[in-house]
């Protein structure tokens, strides 16, 4: 019944050829008569698979929501920022978390999901400390240093969710969807790594002499 549950799911020719190997192998066992321990290792096997399937729905579901909402945010903070170069970093990102969006839609279409949005209440607090910072801080470089602070944590959210959607697609032999979740890995990657440039280079140096200057 486990492997019906799953060929009933849209999935590639490759992916069918993966269950379909399962299945004999499933059949080989019982018409061996191996023991009962053998025969549940098999079972098992088949359940580790849907649930690979079922989690990696649910993750996909959460941030493709994620992104939607998020688009806002980036728009706020790059009215909020004054640093040249952050305004330019977060004008870049907000562009490719519309690819992203875009992406994501092509990836459920790969794995017969329909592209429907899942809350998820960490990236909501993600969102709601972001929006607190901008709020609670003035003008300049102490923001953005704050800005920076808060988008990041929203790409190390973001990269980690990538990074396991990217691993559960590869074993569910999703070569498609994996591909498109790489490419949305590195790119994620990248845009942290700029903030931490900019970070490193002005704001938090900047940020924290006028904090030095507000303590006199």
């Amino acid at each position: 019944s486990k492997l019906k549950n799953l060929k009933s799911q849209n999935w590639s020719s490759d992916q069918f050829r993966m269950l379909d190997c399962i299945s004999d192998i499933v059949r080989a066992i019982m018409d061996f008569n191996l023991t009962e321990t053998q025969n549940n290792s098999a079972q098992k096997l088949l359940m580790n698979i849907e649930k690979h399937k079922n989690f990696e729905q649910v993750e996909i579901h959460k941030i493709y929501n994620f992104h939607r909402i998020f688009k806002e945010d980036l728009s706020k903070m790059i009215d909020k920022a004054t640093d040249e170069e952050l305004v330019e970093a977060l004008t870049k990102h907000l562009q490719e978390t519309r690819e992203h969006v875009t992406r994501l839609e092509e990836v459920f279409s790969s794995i017969g999901e329909k592209a429907e949005a899942k809350e998820c209440k960490a990236m909501v607090g993600l969102i709601k400390e972001a929006e607190e910072i901008m709020k609670s801080t003035e003008e300049g470089m102490v923001r953005d240093a704050g800005i920076i602070s808060a988008a990041q944590k929203v790409e190390h959210y973001e990269i980690a969710t990538y990074g396991t959607l990217y691993a559960f697609a590869n074993t569910l032999g999703e070569e498609d969807a994996a591909d498109m979740l790489e490419e949305t890995l590195e790119e994620e990657k990248a845009a942290d790594e700029t903030l931490s440039g900019i970070a490193e280079s002005s704001i938090n140096i900047a940020a924290a002499g006028i904090d030095g200057e507000d303590a006199d």
